[in-house]
């Protein structure tokens, strides 16, 4: 037994020495390519600039891993704000110092050498970085357009034909103050004439107390059938059983592994709703994604609409006779091209897809962001789903 013991603060040992070299190389890559490129890599600066660009960089990836601790670990949203906007410019940065040294291969090949080689490829990441940042951040802090989507699904009555979902997700509300935009959403929803409203999960990085104003304004979504919502895997980091009391307090049904049933001409559609797949291990009592529950006592020959907050849900959709399952997380990867990461995590990233001869899925690229205030070419949504009986 004590030998056990006491090899355990060893293990915890090996473990935050191996998770401190990860940061470190991860953090030396992310600002040392761009650092190699605008800065180093043949550019012959004046050496004021050298030394000005080495030190601004240096104090840059020294600071970033402080301030991502102090923000997302202690949660003082200033030192977020700073760290997720630095996280957003370097990826930039580093994806295309990357792609920069494609066009300095092709200079090399022009017969263009010496530092007009470098210092043309600087100007040219420098330039692109910049016009993406201001776009993504135009993009990003912007009220999201409607996305509009046709769904059939054979086993809904006619009665039900024509029933206009919106689907909000993702709102991540968060260290940036986005009260303003989270009234424009509600006004935009409210311009829908919607039956069903849902919001599959990440609606805050914050305990209710903390984002209490910022979300007031779902509170005001108009639904002439039913407002919906389930958990996201942001809640397991933020109160998760308070934010689920919150939306029933405004008003919403909160789909905690249970179902509800909307019905039109005499046909009837079951909503379900599942908790986000990280629930079971966050150690928040009752939480986990449970399918039978969520179906417990619903009629076997009714459609199925299901709430999960992650596409890599569908599995368990397919194995229950779901007949739609709605979703968000992947944000369509955000800031490009991190959509390739994502992907090798998620089945699908967004848009509408087919898993079964029953079951299809649809995935939304978000409302709100995650962290960098940016989105390059994975524009938000405010999903408008009419869903069609079939023939």
């Amino acid at each position: 037994m004590s030998v056990e013991v006491e090899a355990q603060p060893r293990r915890r040992r090996s473990r935050a020495a191996r998770f401190g070299l990860i940061v470190t190389a991860v953090v030396i890559l992310l600002f040392g390519v761009p650092w190699a490129t605008l800065i180093w890599s043949g550019n012959a600066w004046p050496r004021a600039v050298f030394v000005l660009g080495t030190v601004v960089f240096a104090l840059a990836a020294a600071s970033f891993p402080v301030l991502m601790f102090a923000g997302h670990g202690r949660g003082l949203d200033w030192a977020s704000r700073i760290a997720d906007t630095t996280l957003g410019v370097v990826w930039v940065l580093f994806v295309w110092s990357i792609l920069g040294q494609v066009l300095g291969l092709i200079l090399l090949a022009a017969g263009v050498g010496g530092p007009g080689r470098a210092r043309t490829v600087t100007v040219v990441v420098a330039v692109i970085a910049v016009v993406l940042l201001v776009w993504g951040y135009t993009e990003a802090m912007r009220v999201p357009r409607v996305r509009r989507i046709d769904v059939t699904v054979p086993r809904l009555g006619r009665g039900l034909d024509g029933l206009r979902l919106v689907l909000l997700t993702d709102t991540h509300y968060g260290p940036i103050n986005r009260e303003r935009w989270s009234r424009g959403v509600t006004e935009v929803v409210n311009s829908l004439d919607a039956d069903v409203v849902a919001h599959t999960g990440d609606i805050a990085d914050g305990e209710v107390a903390q984002r209490r104003e910022m979300a007031a304004p779902l509170g005001d979504v108009r639904a002439s059938m039913a407002r919906v919502y389930v958990t996201g895997n942001h809640e397991y980091f933020s109160g998760a059983q308070r934010w689920v009391e919150h939306m029933a307090a405004l008003g919403w049904e909160a789909l905690h592994n249970r179902h509800v049933e909307v019905s039109r001409g005499g046909d009837r559609l079951v909503i379900a709703g599942v908790d986000d797949r990280t629930a079971a291990g966050s150690g928040v009592p009752g939480h986990h994604a449970d399918h039978e529950a969520a179906l417990e006592g619903a009629d076997p020959a009714l459609p199925i609409l299901l709430l999960a907050h992650q596409p890599h849900q569908v599995d368990g959709a397919v194995a229950h006779g779901v007949d739609l399952q709605i979703s968000g997380h992947t944000h369509g990867g955000q800031m490009w091209p991190f959509h390739y990461l994502v992907r090798i995590d998620q089945p699908v990233l967004q848009g509408l897809s087919r898993h079964s001869e029953r079951t299809q899925l649809y995935t939304s690229r978000g409302t709100g962001f995650w962290g960098p205030p940016f989105r390059v070419f994975a524009p938000s949504e405010i999903t408008l789903l009419t869903l069609h009986a079939g023939s």
